[in-house]
């Protein structure tokens, strides 16, 4: 209903080799590298779903997968997507495994570089997953820092592509606090050639330092990147509103508070009247009904559960470029 196609002249990628490299943070990875693990996400998601082909591009291959934050979407992509790939996943909670308690990060490491391929780490500190990459001799990738959640952008970014027909020229409006997701919002939307608007209240602003790099990357991609907090401002003109949960795990004590600081920052249709006429609403769940009303979250402009399903064939598609030398085969999309 709200489909609109861009029509940008294709652009090409320069050559592109991942295998064996880790994934803390899309910091780390240049236009063309993020492009092709959507590109390499969207060939996996058209060949096995669509065209019901079976692609056991990880038989023999294992990912230990530490969780000390519970998630319904990472485990179940990383998990289902391992299997559908051939592979075979092992899931290791904290009373499975104590990071650094009964075995420091560093022996950790060595012990699961010795018996899988590939692990995968949804943590409460960033500094845990820097700790394994230093030590461990296979990649790594980031399931969820304090930091980063750079496999959330990837499946975020699929999804606008999948709807918009590109990327490049987008505005994207964060309406919402200052944490992981948005950092690594910030760390990509420029890299794309898309505009980045954010509103969150006053002492919940982003990491200073991203902040830093976000505005060194707009300049460097010719893109705009507006801070304030203002959701109005942050939402005009915008295709794209997104926002979070306003209480995340491990801030449980500070509901109350924080409920009332984000006094005004629900999205609802009113947010929506400034922006563009094709907006989306983006949110990586679980949702509370305070951070955006019902008529909304259920509105057929709402695309939180293709982007929830996207989670899936992201993050294959990324395990498939960490693990081997694939390339896709269907034409690389508009970007």
């Amino acid at each position: 209903r709200y489909l609109v196609r861009r029509n940008p002249t294709h652009s090409t990628l320069g050559p592109v080799n991942l295998k064996g490299r880790s994934f803390l943070t899309l910091k780390d990875f240049s236009s063309d590298e993020i492009k092709h693990l959507l590109w390499v996400s969207g060939d996996l998601k058209h060949r096995i779903k669509h065209e019901k082909q079976y692609l056991p591009l990880l038989q023999g291959k294992s990912i230990a997968m530490i969780f000390e934050k519970r998630s319904t979407r990472t485990r179940m992509s990383t998990e289902t997507g391992f299997s559908l790939l051939g592979g075979h996943p092992c899931f290791l909670t904290s009373q499975d495994i104590h990071l650094g308690v009964n075995e420091s990060s560093t022996d950790t490491a060595r012990v699961l570089s010795g018996l899988s391929d590939i692990v995968l780490a949804r943590v409460n500190s960033h500094t845990t997953l820097e700790e394994l990459v230093k030590d461990a001799s296979i990649p790594i990738i980031n399931g969820l820092s304090d930091l980063y959640h750079p496999i959330q952008i990837l499946a975020d970014f699929l999804t606008l592509q999948e709807h918009y027909g590109s990327l490049s020229g987008l505005t994207i409006s964060w309406i919402g606090d200052g944490n992981n997701v948005l950092h690594s919002f910030m760390m990509t939307a420029a890299k794309l050639g898309v505009h980045l608007r954010v509103a969150t209240p006053k002492g919940y602003d982003p990491d200073s330092s991203i902040i830093q790099e976000a505005q060194r990357l707009s300049k460097q991609h010719g893109t705009q990147f507006l801070l304030t907090s203002d959701p109005v401002e942050a939402a005009r003109g915008s295709n794209v509103l997104v926002t979070d949960t306003w209480v995340s795990m491990g801030q449980e004590e500070e509901k109350k508070q924080r409920i009332k600081d984000f006094l005004g920052y629900q999205i609802t249709m009113q947010t929506g009247s400034v922006a563009k006429p094709d907006w989306t609403f983006l949110h990586c769940l679980p949702r509370k009904q305070e951070e955006v009303d019902d008529q909304v979250f259920y509105s057929p402009r709402s695309l939180v559960f293709p982007e929830a399903e996207n989670r899936k064939w992201t993050i294959m598609g990324l395990m498939v470029s960490l693990l081997t030398d694939y390339s896709p085969q269907i034409p690389m999309p508009r970007f």
